[in-house]
């Protein structure tokens, strides 16, 4: 992470202690959802998404809230002047060889290098996001808007053996090959929020974090909106 960046960051952190935002003037809100493999997060995204739009529209500020997700790829294709299919191997953890690089740039001329690609990304969320009253599942969302006030971050965890269990029942999977795809896409999925933050920063840390394990769909929730509440994510 650049000098400049986490400055700036630093600078936000203490501003919370000081000093009430200012609801007309801060991006957001924005709530995103990472999870670790295993802990299936689609549907209850769905379910929550329902709960806090119920929630808006009933006493809230009436701002419908949504799920964002394939919009980011498509935003970011046409920024970019390519095909949503051009750039999506990003979204699916993989990565250029620098063989595969140089090749591609004789390709097309159309071609942008990967960093260009996913600073293009970033713009993107980051851009969505401050428009606010969305969710971001997954695509380093949380790293990508840490520094936004109005903003929850939450993690949805559990233990392996557990996560193990629940990818072999869905996948039909033997469990020693349901652990690997677990291990691995964990580590995909770390190598990509890495990507975009860089390693070992505090700003990786998510606000909130709730075991899929222990606690039902509805408990999570609860506690999701709960937090929203305090934090003030309702209001306008």
């Amino acid at each position: 992470m650049s000098d400049i960046l986490f400055t700036y960051l630093n600078n936000r952190l203490h501003e919370r202690k000081g000093k009430k935002a200012d609801p007309a003037r801060e991006p957001g809100p924005v709530l995103t959802i990472s999870r670790e493999s295993g802990c299936n997060a689609t549907k209850f995204t769905e379910k929550l998404n329902n709960e806090i739009n119920l929630i808006a529209t009933n006493g809230g500020n009436g701002n419908k809230w949504k799920i964002i997700s394939k919009e980011i790829l498509e935003e970011a294709a046409k920024e970019l002047q390519v095909k949503p299919s051009e750039i999506e191997y990003i979204f699916r953890y993989q990565e250029r060889t620098i063989i595969g690089d140089v090749l591609a740039s004789f390709a097309s001329k159309y071609y942008k290098s990967e960093k260009k690609i996913r600073n293009t990304i970033a713009d993107v969320i980051r851009s969505i996001s401050a428009e606010g009253n969305v969710i971001i599942l997954g695509r380093a969302g949380g790293v990508l808007t840490k520094d936004f006030l109005r903003s929850l971050h939450v993690k949805l965890e559990a233990p392996l053996q557990w996560r193990t269990i629940m990818i072999s029942q869905r996948s039909g999977l033997p469990m020693k090959d349901a652990r690997k795809f677990a291990v691995d896409m964990d580590k995909k999925r770390e190598r990509f929020r890495n990507s975009f933050e860089g390693r070992n920063t505090d700003y990786t840390w998510a606000d909130i974090s709730f075991n899929r394990m222990g606690l039902t769909d509805e408990e999570i929730i609860s506690g999701i909106i709960c937090m929203m509440r305090q934090k003030k994510l309702f209001d306008q």
